[in-house]
């Protein structure tokens, strides 16, 4: 498809700078055959007893890191994890990073092992594997996306903000935006309402901030993701299918994590692995029923996403609705809750 057909103009100044506060007072633009205005503080209002949430319990890393090539200025966002030292990164300017250089970032230093086809490094840094989350966090700084951290200055804050309060397995270098609006006043209501939940990990690299360059969908490739579900979690989502209970994806990461691990008949296997999946209009979906997602970028392949989900037209309505009633956009802004295209 041509990506052209993913585009749309968006206001700078609907791009959320902070967080809603609390968080669950975010707006939330409900998608049926109707579109309904309504915030996250009423997720529950909108799901059923036997329905199964599905959160990504991933932690962000302190992933960006600023230092030197010898006198030139370097900053490095990791985007996969290869081995506990070992990562695939972008470079700034990459130029400056080329194979066999030694990297310092003020005493942490890393050398450059690789170099992909569409320019990213690999880095292997020097010092022990049980060291390296300490390394981080003294080293680097949290990796808010571009259209943030061009805007203002990343400050403590953030160490907080651009967590979910269900992060507990460390590795990602973007947040799982869907889940920051949860809080422990949501959970309780969804308990109360027979609403079960569980956690999977697809540890969020920095390439879902990348642009889509190529004019047709066909030709973009997704950078990998190190994702899992456990055996016992996913006899749980399937349990609770087999029931009657609807699956709700609380964002894309999880939606791809789940898509890539279904079979054909939607069954969820146990995984522990990486997947590219890319998921665009035409995508028959095996597994997820209901999407809780932020609102995203013109011509990214989340948009993509979430047009496939709900239908090209629908998300086009849905965009221009959200912007006419001043909805906040991407990874700090406001909510949806889409529900799938009628065939």
């Amino acid at each position: 498809m041509n990506v052209d057909l993913f585009d749309f103009e968006l206001p700078k100044e609907r791009i959320a700078l902070r967080p809603a506060e609390p968080r669950d007072s975010a707006r939330m633009l409900v998608v049926t055959e109707r579109l309904m205005h309504s915030r996250v503080s009423r997720l529950a209002e909108y799901l059923r007893q036997g329905d199964i949430l599905v959160f990504n319990d991933t932690r962000v890393i302190p992933g960006r890191l600023y230092g030197k090539r010898g006198d030139a200025k370097i900053e490095v966002t990791l985007h996969k994890r290869e081995s506990q030292t070992v990562w695939r990164v972008f470079a700034k300017p990459a130029k400056k990073c080329r194979l066999g250089d030694t990297l310092d970032f003020t005493g942490l230093k890393a050398k450059v092992i690789a170099i992909g086809d569409a320019g990213e490094r690999t880095v292997k840094f020097a010092l022990e594997d049980a060291k390296i989350w300490e390394a981080l966090k003294e080293h680097g700084t949290m990796p808010l996306p571009p259209y943030i951290a061009s805007q203002r200055s990343i400050d403590q804050r953030d160490d907080t903000d651009y967590q979910t309060i269900f992060a507990t397995e460390d590795g990602a270098v973007a947040a799982p935006t869907a889940g920051l609006h949860f809080t422990e006043g949501i959970i309780a209501e969804l308990d109360a309402k027979g609403i079960e939940r569980i956690a999977v990990t697809l540890h969020v690299g920095a390439g879902t901030f990348l642009p889509v360059k190529v004019d047709d969908t066909n030709e973009h490739r997704m950078h990998s993701e190190i994702g899992e579900i456990t055996a016992s979690n996913a006899a749980k989502i399937n349990n609770a299918r087999s029931k009657g209970g609807r699956i709700v994806s609380v964002g894309t990461t999880s939606l791809r994590l789940l898509e890539t691990a279904a079979d054909e008949d939607g069954v969820i296997r146990p995984f522990k692995s990486d997947t590219d999946i890319f998921i665009t209009p035409g995508y028959k979906f095996k597994a997820v029923d209901i999407l809780m997602t932020n609102f995203h970028l013109p011509r990214s392949t989340l948009f993509m996403l979430v047009s496939a989900f709900a239908g090209m037209k629908t998300m086009k309505q849905v965009y221009e609705e959200a912007i006419k009633n001043e909805y906040r956009f991407y990874s700090y802004g406001d909510s949806s809750l889409l529900f799938p295209k009628k065939d």
